[in-house]
């Protein structure tokens, strides 16, 4: 068939991820491997696009399969959709190419209607199971499908909970649910002006509908938007017959991972309900029980349980997510996945599966998303500040954030535009909070387990999260909560702890991160691969010192401009910058040689003869003189109060200087290389400052490798004179000295005529520093600060470019460049030595690219280097793999 839009879970071929998504090829791989799995279909991602091609419609082919394969369902469970006698129920569920836990649409219990109600009831007898089944289906139907709003099903539950007197629904007898499916009839009438559909046929296929078509809903454009998920792969669709936890005691449902994904330890995790259905828990309605509670509970399922998680990670070769259903004592197993984790755990997990012999070091490299590791590398509460706990609840994802109360995730959204760090309090969260979560510190729910939606997100942005927090009673209208007799308006700042659970009034320290053994193990196992070096980006001796902490190989960018914005040194800056003649510059400049030199002296000594690449002064002058509005307003304030004073000439000569530098569009004019072939004697101080630090430095035994690098070259004969400049400095120091410097000229590529010309610039350069951030700028014609506050986002959001071209090189324009400045480099001078410094340089997808160009190194922030030396032997390995360089085999 050529259009094969419909494949059987056993069918032959029907295991292929990007046709199948990863539900659906999980779904078929385990019902091969022999496990207990409902049987059904999966609907391809293929029919996803044709639906979206044909104007979201289904195609008549994929109707005439779906309609084939529900026969095939029916004869293989002997039960019929639609059969009051034996009526087949399903469920319908998304699964996407990647993970996107919570982000699309699934509807349970389709086939009921008030026919197929009475056939469950007597063939389970079992009324109050069968009326409950039914409810929530009207329920979930009427959410995802017609668009009627939960709160209204929610609010007509609470009523009768209210009347009633019951603590949950599983009080709520079978005639008080046929009661409520009359009231959520009517509620479906009046909101969806429509009745509820009772052919389950039209319901089948208006559910494929609903899912195809949350595709693109706005949750998962943000989630796919977040975790670089390509938006034309589209969604499968899951139909699989339906299994029932909420059929008494002796049923439940759950989740489990083989592994804890907080920590990472080999123990099973999870939560279960007695007496429910899967949405039940990761919807966080109701807080579960722990999975280990459930060996007391079904002893004989918890063992079946364990086995199957052992075989489903020893398969997968990874940490698995699985959602199970126990109906009437026997085990069901619904979908297994990836499970998301926290960055802590992906080490611990990656480490300990080498260790267990399930995996090898390389793949346990890949198997770690180095842009996690930041988590890792940031602040935790300081243990020894007294502090009073508030509350306490789950710690469902770890981390340490303090923020203002918000109980809203728009609200959440407005105030971190503002600048406001806040932390996001709910009953519980749904998908639709999720740009609330992302804005947020950290979240905290008083319900829900775990597993539930907010701490599967929470966990996979890295973000601290605390669940199941019952403790907190929040009153959602008045904005605040009370925890006893305190209460906490929104506004009032908390603290929170994620890994213990813990929450606190007010702000407390934090302190810095420790660095697990597995950690320092797995970063070991990166240097023994990688094939590029990663250095750092550091501007003064204590970013060096943490640099070399991190694993840094050299500094790949040392801007000697933040050495002059000491606020000390700005006085002699501003008479250097303001001399009327040369002599007076230079005696300025007198003033700052010795500043500028034991700032190196310092660098050099903290380096220990790694490679430190020094650039010379980059921005333009006027950056260090103050404010033209600032001086304006000074003057004339000084016109009326003082009209004789010397300040007021002082402020008048100062305004006149201000307005000579400056600038129409300074990123573009006055600055770099520029200045120092109009001011030479700003370079020639600079050049001396390093010389004579590395004079002193070798005096003490130390080795020095100072790479100088001339920014901002477009032209050859740029770089000529500025070279010539450093070579007549350094030659009259060592003939001074009688010392022998080692050191390398070279050159910043940012500008795209630098990068065209990158042959005749290789002539007088040995090595090229790639400044992606300018480079970026002046490719795309975008100031980086007004197009990040303006229009950038909405350039994202509406995918006029898949993403922030600051955050993640453009491969497709800038990196042509970046490809053509190493090319025509290396053709003139093929031991040209080649890196970059933009922020890039910290970035996976850009670091790979830079690694399949043939790059020396990478450099980024120092925070940075952890996760660049990952990502740079991921890239190692990925080339190796792509190239046909032959793998170790698993032990």
């Amino acid at each position: 068939m050529d259009n094969q839009f419909v494949f059987m879970f056993d069918q032959s071929g029907s295991s292929k991820k990007e046709l199948l998504g990863g539900k659906g090829a999980n779904l078929a791989e385990m019902t091969k491997i022999g496990l207990p799995v409902p049987y059904g279909f999966t609907i391809t991602t293929a029919a996803c696009n044709a639906y979206y091609d044909a104007g979201q419609k289904i195609p008549a082919e994929a109707e005439t399969q779906v309609l084939e394969a529900l026969q095939k369902l029916e004869e293989k469970t002997g039960k019929e959709l639609g059969n009051p006698s034996n009526p087949l129920l399903v469920s319908v569920r998304s699964g996407a190419v990647h993970s996107m836990p919570g982000m699309m649409d699934t509807v349970l219990n389709l086939g009921m209607n008030d026919e197929t109600v009475k056939g469950m009831a007597e063939l389970t007898n079992n009324p109050r199971f069968a009326y409950d089944s039914y409810r929530r289906f009207i329920q979930m139907f009427s959410d995802v499908v017609l668009d009627v709003d939960n709160y209204h099903f929610e609010h007509q539950l609470e009523t009768i909970r209210e009347e009633k007197g019951y603590h949950s629904d599983t009080e709520i007898t079978a005639e008080e649910w046929k009661h409520v499916i009359e009231e959520f009839k009517k509620i479906v009438l009046t909101n969806a002006e429509r009745s509820f559909p009772e052919d389950p046929k039209e319901q089948l296929f208006l559910t494929i509908n609903a899912v195809f078509d949350s595709w693109n809903n706005q949750r998962a454009r943000l989630y796919r938007r977040l975790n670089n998920i390509p938006g034309h792969l589209g969604t499968a669709v899951n139909i699989q017959s339906m299994v029932f936890g909420n059929m008494g005691d002796d049923s439940g449902t759950g989740v489990a991972f083989t592994r804890n994904p907080s920590t990472g330890e080999a123990k099973l995790y999870g939560e279960y309900l007695i007496n429910a259905q899967g949405e039940d828990v990761v919807a966080g309605i109701r807080t579960p029980q722990p999975i280990s509670r459930l060996q007391e509970d079904m002893p004989d399922v918890y063992q079946q349980l364990v086995e199957t998680c052992d075989l489903l990670e020893s398969h997968y070769k990874d940490m698995q997510d699985i959602e199970f259903t126990v109906e009437r004592g026997k085990l069901f197993i619904l979908q297994t996945r990836t499970g998301k984790r926290t960055a802590q755990a992906a080490i611990r997990i990656a480490v300990e599966l080498v260790k267990e012999e399930i995996m090898d070091q390389r793949e346990a490299l890949l198997r770690v998303d180095p842009d996690q590791l930041n988590q890792l590398l940031h602040h935790r509460i300081d243990p020894d500040h007294q502090m009073t706990q508030l509350a306490k609840g789950l710690p469902a994802s770890p981390g340490a954030a303090t923020g203002e109360v918000v109980f809203d995730a728009d609200e959440a959204e407005e105030l971190s535009k503002a600048g406001k760090k806040v932390i996001l309090v709910r009953p519980e969260t749904t998908p639709d909070d999720i740009h609330g979560i992302v804005a947020s510190q950290a979240t905290v729910t008083s319900r829900g387990g775990m597993t539930s939606h907010a701490a599967v997100v929470a966990r996979g942005m890295g973000k601290a999260c605390i669940c199941g927090c019952e403790s907190l009673k929040i009153h959602l209208e008045a904005k605040q909560f009370n925890v006893g007799s305190t209460v906490v308006n929104q506004g009032d700042v908390i603290t929170i702890d994620g890994s213990s659970g813990q929450i606190f009034l007010g702000e407390i320290p934090m302190i810095e991160p420790e660095l697990s053994d597995e950690f320092q193990l797995l970063l070991r196992w990166a240097d023994e691969e990688t094939k590029m070096g990663v250095r750092a980006n550091a501007d003064n001796a204590t970013d060096a010192q943490k640099a070399l902490e991190f694993g840094a190989g050299g500094i790949g960018l040392c801007r000697t401009e933040h050495m002059f914005m000491d606020a000390s040194r700005i006085p002699t800056v501003q008479q250097m910058i303001l001399s009327e003649t040369i002599e007076e510059r230079k005696e300025a400049l007198e003033e700052l040689l010795p500043m500028q030199q034991q700032d190196f002296e310092e660098i050099f000594e903290t380096m220990q003869g790694y490679p430190i690449t020094v650039r010379l002064l980059d921005p333009p002058l006027h950056e260090f003189l103050p404010d033209k509005e600032e001086l304006l307003v000074a003057v004339t304030k000084l016109q009326i109060t003082n009209p004789d004073s010397e300040e007021l000439k002082e402020k008048q000569n100062l305004l006149r200087k201000v307005r000579i530098l400056e600038e129409a569009n300074p990123m573009l004019g006055h600055r770099g290389c520029r200045l120092g072939m109009l001011h030479p004697e700003i370079y020639e101080m600079q050049v001396m400052a390093i010389f004579q630090a590395m004079s002193n430095v070798m005096k003490k035994g130390i080795e020095v490798k100072p790479e100088i690098m001339i920014p901002l070259v477009s032209h050859v004969n740029e770089l000529k004179d500025m070279r010539q400049l450093v070579v007549r400095v350094g030659e009259q120091l060592q003939a001074e000295t009688g010392q022998q410097f080692d050191y390398l000229v070279g050159t910043m590529i940012e500008t795209p005529r630098a990068a065209l010309t990158a042959d005749k610039i290789a002539e007088e350069a040995d090595f090229f520093s790639f400044g992606t951030n300018d480079l970026t700028q002046t490719t795309f014609g975008f100031s980086r600060d007004d197009a990040e506050g303006k229009f950038l986002q909405h350039y994202v959001e509406s995918e006029v470019l898949p993403k922030n071209p600051f955050v993640s090189l453009d491969q497709e324009g800038v990196g042509k460049l970046v490809e053509s400045g190493v090319k025509l480099g290396r053709d003139t001078k093929p031991e040209l030595k080649t890196g970059i410094c933009g922020e890039h340089g910290g970035e996976k997808e850009s670091i790979q690219f830079c690694f399949d160009l043939g790059m020396d190194y990478v450099s980024c922030s120092p925070f940075r280097v952890p996760s660049a030396r990952l990502a740079a032997a991921q890239a190692t390995i990925r080339h190796e793999r792509t190239h046909g360089i032959k793998e170790p085999q698993y032990s």
